[in-house]
């Protein structure tokens, strides 16, 4: 990948070379880069979704699930920018794999929780070691500065909507910390 970057740009250092602004060129091969990046990454958990018959949508809800457990439909909806009948579909394939469970909530009995299952919880594990690997190597490589200001760029493009929802699941998991469940138990 290094040799692709350096061809793509003659071999300059294009990392933001010490200005606060970016050229065009830099903007196109850092979009460039995230893409390569994102299609690299489903390859490399492709065998193990075939392995399981799962999917990309499957995948995408374990992820996330993994990431946040609790959520509703509707938080899991919204993150994924999916329709209802689409999440529908993958949560019922995950649910009669008995990879998902779905819990009522206690004082609104219309909320749904979602949560891994044993087994959903191994194979997104599984799944999670793939890409794990990869970004180990590459956050080694880079060194703790890269990676915090990689972090930061990350943040940076993140729309108000799923800042939102970061700064909600935060608030929610010291909450539960704390003792208060999700649904006011």
């Amino acid at each position: 990948m290094k040799r692709f970057v350096e061809a793509r740009t003659g071999g300059e250092t294009v990392a933001g070379d010490g200005v606060l602004f970016l050229r065009e060129q830099q903007i196109r091969l850092a979009q460039e880069l995230m893409l390569l990046v994102w299609l690299d990454m489903g390859q490399a958990v492709s065998p193990v979704l075939t392995q399981f018959g799962l999917g990309v949508a499957q995948h995408r809800a374990l992820q996330m699930l993994a990431f946040q457990p609790g959520l509703t439909v509707g938080e899991l909806q919204g993150v994924l920018g999916v329709t209802k009948q689409s999440l529908a579909r993958t949560l019922t394939e995950l649910q009669e794999r008995s990879l998902v469970r779905i819990e009522q909530g206690r004082q609104d009995r219309r909320q749904r929780f979602l949560f891994l299952s044993d087994d959903g919880a191994e194979i997104e594990a599984q799944l999670f070691a793939v890409q794990r690997e990869r970004m180990v190597a590459a956050y080694r490589e880079a060194g703790g500065n890269a990676v915090q200001g990689f972090r930061q760029v990350l943040q940076g493009m993140l729309s108000e909507d799923s800042r939102a929802f970061l700064m909600r699941q935060e608030r929610q998991t010291r909450e539960t910390v704390r003792g208060a469940r999700r649904d006011g138990q």
